[in-house]
């Protein structure tokens, strides 16, 4: 006998593992992540329409979903296993755009809120032989992932009621799994992990499709509870399909897989018509069995649920390893560009201490000074010249990481550092800001000097910073600056100055390489997601 054991420490660390799933995002495109995106898809979709509503509420009425491939006939099952048309069928295909969830009229309550698939908007509109009194459609208000607000339309299910169906039995009309639209494909797939039973629809022309046997080997890997339905089979080829259908089942090891075959009949064309009560009755008396007998029924529910918790032991670890993936490509893409700028940041002191700011126009105008140059002049030019040497920098650290990116996959999902227009302009204005701290720091230095007369502040701050950006070429500017304000007083500036200058280098560079950052830090790749999912199963697996 399956059981299942529902205490509440057991919710409590599924509800738990649920939010760590609903918290993991595998934003960079890498091998594997298109699948562990969709693991992820599927983990919440099992334990928010399944898993947790069922265990919260173990006697709540048997759901049966019927799945399967366009024109497989799902619709007319549906409706013939009811006794009247509550799902459109016809020869349209899809035609099932929206699920459609039948019930006896007193199980209601059970699908008018949101315990099961709590990101479909309900809408109600009970039938006139139903035994409840007519009332007008009511919606109830889901998660929705989809909406008005997020200007797509809103996801529905349809809740039908019916008396034909005994107390306790839910069927569920799915989309087809093999649409052409996407979204019905999704929902299909979501609507089949909400399920107790797994109501697998194929035809005698499709048995064999790739699609339904992808859905037959997952059932089966999940340990859920399954049947087979062969749909419109001729009765010419009846015994012949039925055999060899039931020899794929055997060699998938699907064998003892409950199977019901359903003649084709004038009732099964154009999927407008009700099929005899004959031709359903054998799957309708093993739903209506396993909806009221309670032994039944706890097996159906108890290896359907127990199979799906016992999946996690898997998927989990799968998706903690993408997860660290992510990680790991993220770890790379950052570090190379922190060792760009690293690099780069290296190569300008030392391009400083051998005096390249002092070289071009900077050198001519330093070479003038006093008498062809004047002070204001030589400024302008050095921090022309300070400009440039952070400029080719900024562009040497971007090329280097532009190389490094494009040998990682995970890059594809970021703008690679190229070409950076508004860097010069960033750059320059962070170098007049720079200067302009200087010019203060001469004047002040200046105004506290007791010579007469006082030197001029514009002359000292050129000599100043000649002397900090022309590495040995500009050592006649320091003993100038000396001769000008005095030993001690040129030191002390110096000293200011050039802790000026290594912050001003360092503010540049990582403002450049924090820019280049910025968008693979938005996208929140983090480890702690892969730590937080294993603790969370380990959890999981105590209280089991």
């Amino acid at each position: 006998m399956v059981t299942l054991d529902v205490r509440p420490q057991l919710l409590d660390a599924l509800s738990a593992l649920r939010d760590r799933v609903a918290s993991v995002r595998l934003p960079l495109p890498l091998p594997g992540a298109p699948r562990a995106r969709q693991t992820r898809t599927e983990l919440l979709a099992q334990l928010d329409d399944y898993l947790v509503p069922r265990l919260k509420a173990p006697e709540a009425p048997l759901l049966a979903v019927v799945g399967g491939s366009t024109g497989a006939g799902k619709s007319t099952l549906v409706n013939s296993l009811v006794g009247r048309q509550v799902s459109e069928a016809g020869v349209l295909r899809p035609t099932t755009r929206t699920p459609v969830l039948v019930c006896h009229p007193d199980d209601h309550h059970w699908f008018a809120g949101m315990r099961v698939l709590p990101d479909l908007m309900r809408v109600w509109v009970p039938h006139e032989d139903d035994d409840t009194p007519p009332r007008t459609a009511s919606r109830g208000r889901g998660r929705g992932r989809s909406g008005a607000q997020g200007g797509h339309e809103t996801r529905e299910m349809r809740i039908e009621t019916a008396s034909t169906l005994p107390r306790g039995l839910a069927i569920l009309d799915a989309p087809d799994i093999d649409s052409l639209v996407v979204e019905n494909r999704t929902l299909a797939a979501e609507l089949i992990c909400a399920a107790d039973v797994w109501v697998m629809v194929t035809t005698a022309s499709r048995y064999a499709d790739a699609v339904p046997w992808h859905l037959l080997r997952t059932a089966k890997q999940y340990k859920a509870t399954l049947i087979t339905v062969l749909d419109r089979v001729p009765h010419q080829v009846l015994a012949e399909v039925s055999r060899q259908y039931g020899a794929l089942l055997t060699k998938a090891g699907l064998g003892d897989v409950p199977r019901f075959t359903v003649p084709e009949l004038p009732e099964s064309a154009g999927g407008g018509g009700l099929l005899p009560a004959s031709a359903v009755a054998p799957l309708f008396a093993w739903l209506a069995h396993h909806a009221q007998d309670p032994a039944a029924r706890q097996y159906a529910v108890g290896r359907t649920a127990l199979g799906a918790l016992d999946s996690l032991r898997r998927r989990m670890p799968e998706l903690a390893s993408a997860v660290a993936a992510q990680h790991a490509a993220a770890v790379r893409l950052t570090s190379a560009v922190e060792d760009a700028y690293r690099r780069e940041g290296k190569r300008v002191r030392g391009r400083l201490d051998h005096g390249a700011v002092l070289a071009g126009d900077a050198l001519t105008r330093w070479r003038g000074y006093p008498l062809d140059t004047s002070a204001d002049e030589l400024l302008d030019s050095l921090a022309e010249s300070l400009a440039a040497l952070l400029q080719c920098a900024v562009a040497a650290a971007d090329e280097r990481i532009a190389e490094a990116w494009r040998r990682e996959p995970a890059s594809g999902a970021l703008v690679v550092p190229g070409p950076d227009k508004e860097a010069a302009e960033r750059i320059g204005m962070a170098v007049r800001r720079w200067r302009c701290v200087l010019e203060e720091l001469a004047e002040e230095e200046v105004a506290g000097l007791d010579r007469q007369p006082a030197p001029d502040a514009d002359g000292v701050a050129a000599l100043l910073v000649a002397a900090l950006l022309g590495g040995k070429r500009a050592r006649p500017a320091g003993e100038k600056l000396a001769e000008r304000i005095g030993a001690q007083a040129a030191l002390r500036l110096r000293d200011k100055g050039g802790e000026l200058v290594g912050d001003h280098l360092d503010e540049v560079l990582r403002g450049e390489r924090d820019r280049r950052l910025a968008p693979l830090e938005a996208l929140a790749v983090t480890p702690e997601p892969q730590a937080e999912l294993i603790a969370a199963l380990s959890v999981l697996q105590k209280e089991r």
